[in-house]
């Protein structure tokens, strides 16, 4: 059985200057999460872990996370569908070429045994942050787009992980974050850093009550 609490408070394995420990990365922080919780939450784990590997982003992957069992990698994932579409058909437009061209619609074969009655193994559904990805798909600076559509995603986790403290979502949430921030750590280290800073404070709140001022 998972020691949540015991996790979550041992959270973050990362230096003050926010960097790494000597010889640790990622993959070492999840290891080390991974080492505290059940093989079924390890599993879990796994499977949010499988979609930052742009290999596996396949339509398979797609119809088999939107049909998770867990809430928060079920809406992560339908999120990230709306997510990576929005950016191809920014991509299709800015290179003039068919909008739709390469987004994933799920749409069935006819001997698809997984499709429903309208055709589809899966759908994307309502995207509410659809207005705010094109206004960050919009501006011309490309690290300022990618901060804001990051700043995106940190929002979605942080609303599917509401109420979520001492759990396996509350976990999930944490690894997703700081996947953005090591992303950033490599790409810019000051907003590596300000978003790791920014991390900590919410962890540190979360154990403490949500009263964390140190």
């Amino acid at each position: 059985m998972s020691n949540f609490e015991y996790i979550i408070s041992g959270l973050p394995w990362l230096t003050l200057d926010y960097r790494y420990e000597s010889g640790k990365g990622y993959g070492t922080v999840v290891d080390e999460i991974r080492g505290n919780l059940s093989e079924k939450d390890g599993a879990l784990v796994d499977d949010l872990l499988r979609g930052f590997d742009e290999a596996s982003l396949t339509e398979d992957f797609y119809a088999g996370a939107l049909r998770h069992k867990l809430p928060f990698l079920r809406e992560y994932f339908r999120f990230d569908l709306n997510l990576r579409n929005a950016k191809v058909r920014f991509l299709n437009k800015a290179l003039g070429r068919d909008a739709e061209l390469d987004v994933m619609t799920g749409l069935g074969s006819e001997d698809d045994t997984d499709v429903d009655i309208d055709g589809y193994r899966f759908t994307g559904g309502e995207f509410e942050e659809e207005a705010a990805v094109q206004a960050a798909l919009d501006q011309d600076d490309l690290l300022s787009r990618e901060r804001a559509l990051d700043e995106i995603v940190w929002a979605k986790v942080d609303s599917l992980a509401t109420f979520h403290y001492f759990d396996i979502t509350a976990v999930l949430a944490y690894l997703a974050k700081l996947h953005i921030v090591d992303r950033w750590l490599s790409l810019d280290a000051g907003t590596g850093r300000e978003l790791f800073r920014k991390l900590v404070s919410e962890v540190r709140g979360t154990f403490k009550g949500v009263e964390y001022n140190g």
